[in-house]
């Protein structure tokens, strides 16, 4: 299989669509001999922070010179980025060898598989085929249900933080979106959570003990900033002192107490994992497009915020890094998210705003963007491309203003490449 067919197959019109259950996932990895049950997990879930939260762990796991596996989702530019070894993307060859494999295993099904069960079966094959010491695997949507649940009790189940997103489907309250994403605890396993409300902690608490789990909450009173700038932060985590990290934000710096957290329940267990390791995995930490700084003069930062809770860190991030400033957004919304929230929030921060369509069947109109900020009395233009809206904010920036890029993270690749190509 050519790479151009293997995309084609993964990507082929009759395979897409978002159907919980695992049915289908479970009939799969049984065609491919079950390689999932040959790898050890670090499972990860949540809304927001688990693809920050899983790859400061792949890091720092690496560093204690474990070969470790990390699938995350979605990706940026190139589908190779969903599954890296070692903080290396899988090679094509690679790739097309995994999705050949998965086609003729799916090819015999009554019901196909969707698109993020081929990729995640892909995963599990490749990890296993590469003898995989550890696999730092992120769940796409909520837990339960989700297609890489089908894997053997993991190591830790950590769950990051959480928010009301994808209410239909997952409940309309945070404990009932807790116990979906809990789904992933269980017998004999350590659960790494998150503290967001007494309710909340309770749910995981119930589900560990009903499923003989250990639950363990990430200790934030503990967690102490040293110092903070666009090139990083260093803080303190309980008797960890004076840490470094690349990845920017309070929301990281909990996040890095999470992984911390996890980290020691993986020692526990009797991971190998050295002090040294710990901070060189920390600080070599990188997860694009979360706030991250792509150019310094002037800054353009690029952050895939796109749903309020996300934004609202947006903006306290802003608060920190670039304080009293006015910047550029250079901006893509989904329709179906609750961009009028996002949007009011963001509001105070714009000097203008740069709107896109972000590549997306779900995309809101930049000129429906455009005209509704105008509605709001913002400056806003729209723009045809990415490497058109990076231009005119370039421009607009007149060499002093910050430019933000945020909204959608299927915006984040292409504006990445426009700026870091100089276009």
């Amino acid at each position: 299989m050519e790479l151009n067919e293997a995309l084609a197959f993964i990507h082929a019109t009759d395979w897409k669509g978002s159907r919980l259950g695992l049915e289908r996932m479970r009939e799969l990895m049984q065609r491919l001999g079950n390689p999932q049950d040959s790898l050890k997990f670090i499972h990860v879930a949540g809304t927001n922070g688990k693809g920050s939260t899983s790859t400061m762990l792949a890091s720092i796991l690496t560093a204690a010179g474990y070969k470790t596996g990390l699938y995350t989702s979605p990706h940026l530019v190139r589908v190779n980025e969903r599954f890296r070894i070692n903080g290396s993307d899988i090679p094509d060859a690679a790739l097309c060898r995994a999705a050949e494999a998965v086609k003729e295993a799916a090819d015999g099904m009554s019901d196909a598989p969707t698109e993020f069960e081929i990729l995640t079966a892909m995963g599990f094959r490749y990890f296993a085929a590469e003898k995989c010491d550890a696999v730092v695997l992120e769940v796409g949507l909520g837990g339960r249900l989700d297609a890489t649940n089908v894997i053997p009790s993991p190591e830790a189940a950590v769950i990051t933080n959480i928010g009301l997103e994808h209410t239909a489907i997952l409940g309309h309250t945070l404990p009932e979106i807790a116990r979906e994403k809990a789904g992933i605890i269980k017998p004999g396993t350590t659960a790494v959570t998150y503290p967001v409300n007494a309710a909340v902690d309770a749910v995981y608490r119930e589900i560990c003990a009903e499923r003989g789990a250990v639950w363990r909450g990430a200790a934030f009173d503990t967690l102490q900033e040293r110092a903070h700038s666009l090139a990083g932060q260093r803080f303190d985590y309980k008797d960890e002192k004076d840490l470094t990290l690349h990845l920017l934000g309070e929301h990281q710096l909990r996040n890095a107490a999470l992984a911390i957290e996890t980290v020691n329940v993986l020692r526990e267990k009797g991971r190998s994992i050295p002090e040294s390791a710990l901070r060189e995995g920390l600080s070599a930490a990188r997860w694009e497009a979360r706030f991250e700084l792509l150019r310094s003069d002037p800054p353009v930062i690029a952050d895939g915020a796109h749903n309020p809770q996300c934004v609202e860190a947006l903006a306290r991030s802003l608060d920190v890094y670039l304080p009293g400033q006015k910047v550029v957004f250079l901006l893509g919304v989904l329709a179906d998210k609750d961009y009028e929230t996002m949007l009011a929030r963001l509001l105070p921060y714009g000097k203008e705003f740069i709107c896109l369509t972000p590549d997306s069947p779900r995309a809101l109109g930049a000129d429906e963007l455009c005209a509704y900020l105008r509605a709001k009395g913002a400056p806003a233009v729209s723009c045809d491309t990415a490497a058109e809206g990076v231009r005119r904010a370039l421009e607009e920036s007149g060499g002093e203003t910050p430019v933000v890029a945020c909204g959608s993270l299927y915006l984040m690749g292409e504006i990445r490449e426009a700026v870091k190509s100089g276009r």
